[in-house]
């Protein structure tokens, strides 16, 4: 009876994440446009561990391993916001290390739909997709998180797994867009090597309260409409 109950749950939550694909697909199937379903992931560990080492022992951490690093500026920490996570790697092998020790998904195509669903969990929670373009990785991150007690916020950014640099040569537009109302955000692309938090503290993103993501949300679901394009500096230069 328990493996009987088990798998019948699971057949539910398929059927339910089936239906809001579906959903999904007819509200954007005319606009040609790929449509991702992504499930909420509840964030392990705590926001001010994010970015900075302890106090009382990061002099610990440098006694100790300063002969072995030399704090090498090609290397980057773990760009998933979701795990207090220790790896350390070039850029070029992040991409590896979110889909093999992270399980996150890779989506491909210029112009996404990016559906996030079950909006009413409580704060703090993510939903973050990788997103395959123009040559380059990205990865979209949507978290609702208490910015202030009691007043929750939804703050979405995308990020080039690259340097800034080359973030600079990309922009993006976020669009939400239902019952008549339209909200978009565009803005050129952050680099991994910074703090996901520090571009959430910034509010350098699209921010939504609690009121405004309800306007746009269906059955619980939150649409976001995700396109990015090369600048012209970027799409001349194979020309030179």
């Amino acid at each position: 009876m328990l493996f009987f109950t088990q798998c019948f749950g699971a057949v539910l939550d398929l059927i339910h994440l089936r239906f809001q694909h579906y959903q999904a697909k007819r509200v954007f199937s005319s606009a040609g446009q790929l449509v991702c379903v992504v499930t909420p992931r509840q964030n392990s560990k705590n926001a001010s561990n994010r970015c900075a080492v302890p106090e009382d022992s990061a002099p610990q951490i440098r006694h100790h391993h300063c002969h072995e690093t030399v704090h090498d500026p090609q290397l980057t920490s773990c760009s998933c916001p979701l795990y207090a996570c220790k790896w350390e790697g070039h850029l070029e092998v992040v991409v590896a290390h979110l889909t093999q020790t992270h399980t996150i998904n890779i989506l491909h195509g210029t112009e996404i739909v990016f559906l996030a669903t079950d909006m009413h969990l409580p704060a703090p929670v993510d939903w973050i997709i990788a997103h395959s373009c123009l040559g380059h990785h990205f990865l979209l991150v949507l978290r609702k998180q208490e910015k202030y007690e009691g007043y929750p916020q939804f703050f979405a950014t995308m990020m080039l797994i690259g340097t800034p640099a080359q973030a600079e040569n990309f922009n993006y537009k976020l669009e939400l867009n239902r019952n008549r109302r339209r909200l978009t955000w565009e803005s050129s692309p952050r680099s991994v090597l910074d703090c996901v938090d520090s571009i959430i503290t910034d509010s350098d993103c699209l921010v939504l309260n609690a009121s405004v993501a309800q306007l746009f949300a269906d059955n619980g679901s939150l649409a976001i409409g995700i396109a990015i394009t090369a600048s012209k500096l970027c799409a001349t230069q194979p020309e030179m």
